[in-house]
């Protein structure tokens, strides 16, 4: 299979993964209180499983880096479609979290893997455009998840965690029929042998960049939190327009992360468009704080979205680009800090709501000036490393 065959392969298969986990979204809540599960039940339902990710993202990475990309990938959608018929047959509440906490564990395999896999089998100049092409299939695998769950939900709400069990496992065996390795052994063995310690990733100036992701994920899960709280005091909309709005702004930064992601990234430079998204999602941030009917909210969140989109993809390039840990061990803990943004964000959104509705938006500016500053560090840190270098 040649390399720019795989893309559209990677792209399907991350789809259909993020199908299947979205289509649960908004059918777990009903699904868990049916168990007796309380609203603090539900956050910890919710929390346990980005907690996996969080812990287990980079052992994963570093797996993928010595065996291979494939056997890895096939081991984290197998889990998740073993999540799911788990969770389709739990009667208690305990099975519930012990499903949660297996697929958490295992898929954390998934984003990480598929992202090395795409530094793997792209040049330096195309490698914000695969990424992008990723962080596109995410995106609208978010659209039409819940939008399945929603109709399947009405049959049974056991229902749509088997189609979920049933997508993920279509999945795992287009993975082990359709895609190649990307890393032959010669490969491995020399990325194994030019591999730092994981623990010096986090030092000198590339470590900076996974502090930016950290904190562009607070600001997004703090936004997703509490939006419906906020645009139905202030505009009034109902669940129904809130998914509308929700799938509006996920079609924008699929087509941003799809398209012009990778062009401005090979014209103008990753730093460039990480700087260009940060600013973007700081003006989304502002807006916010005016919405007042369902046309405002549908712009204003579709800006910060835009903005958002540009940021993952180009951070994921970048220190693929930069990075002396191996691919995987490095997409790996990109993923375990942008799990832990998503564990921090909505409680901490949640208690800036209660002090006063609009102060998780006045914080998400402040998040996202943190961010640009950092960049700003990073990129002048690194500037004078070269200057010494030479």
């Amino acid at each position: 299979m040649e390399k720019k065959k795989a893309l559209p392969i990677l792209f399907a298969v991350m789809f259909l993964v993020m199908v299947g986990f979205g289509i649960i979204i908004p059918v777990l809540p009903f699904y868990a209180e049916e168990m007796g599960a309380s609203p603090t039940h539900l956050g910890l339902l919710m929390a346990v499983y980005s907690l996996m990710q969080f812990i287990f993202a980079p052992m994963w990475g570093r797996v993928s880096d010595r065996i291979g990309r494939k056997p890895v990938m096939m081991i984290g959608i197998a889990g998740l479609s073993l999540s799911f018929f788990l969770m389709a047959l739990s009667t208690q509440l305990w099975m519930l979290f012990a499903a949660r906490t297996i697929g958490g564990f295992l898929s954390s395999a998934n984003m990480p893997t598929v992202m090395a896999y795409v530094a793997d089998i792209t040049r330096e100049d195309e490698r914000g455009k695969g990424m992008g092409i990723i962080g596109a299939s995410v995106g609208l695998g978010f659209v039409f998840g819940p939008a399945i769950g929603g109709i399947f939900s009405d049959i049974s709400l056991h229902m749509p965690f088997y189609i979920s069990g049933i997508s993920s496992l279509l999945t795992f065996f287009v993975v082990m029929f359709v895609l190649k390795e990307s890393l032959s052994a010669a490969d491995r063995g020399q990325m194994e042998r030019g591999r730092t310690p994981l623990r010096r990733a986090l030092k000198g100036p590339v470590s900076i960049l996974y502090f930016l992701q950290f904190f562009v994920s607070v600001s997004l899960a703090g936004l997703e939190a509490t939006f419906a709280y906020f645009a139905a005091e202030t505009a009034g909309l109902t669940t129904v327009q809130l998914g509308y709005i929700f799938m509006i702004m996920g079609f924008a930064g699929a087509l941003v992360q799809g398209g012009l992601v990778g062009r401005l990234t090979k014209k103008l430079g990753e730093g460039f468009v990480i700087q260009l998204g940060v600013l973007i999602s700081a003006i989304g941030f502002g807006l916010i704080l005016f919405v007042d009917s369902f046309a405002t909210a549908a712009i204003f969140l579709t800006v910060f979205g835009v903005g958002n989109g540009f940021i993952r993809p180009s951070v994921s390039s970048l220190l693929t680009k930069k990075s002396t840990t191996g691919h995987g061990s490095t997409t790996g803990l990109l993923s375990s800090f942008d799990s832990l943004g998503r564990i921090i964000g909505p409680p901490l959104g949640g208690l800036l709501f209660s002090i006063t509705i609009g102060l998780p938006y006045i914080s998400g500016i402040a998040l996202s000036i943190i961010a640009f500053l950092l960049y700003r560090v990073y990129y002048n840190r690194s500037k004078n490393l070269q200057l010494e270098a030479t």
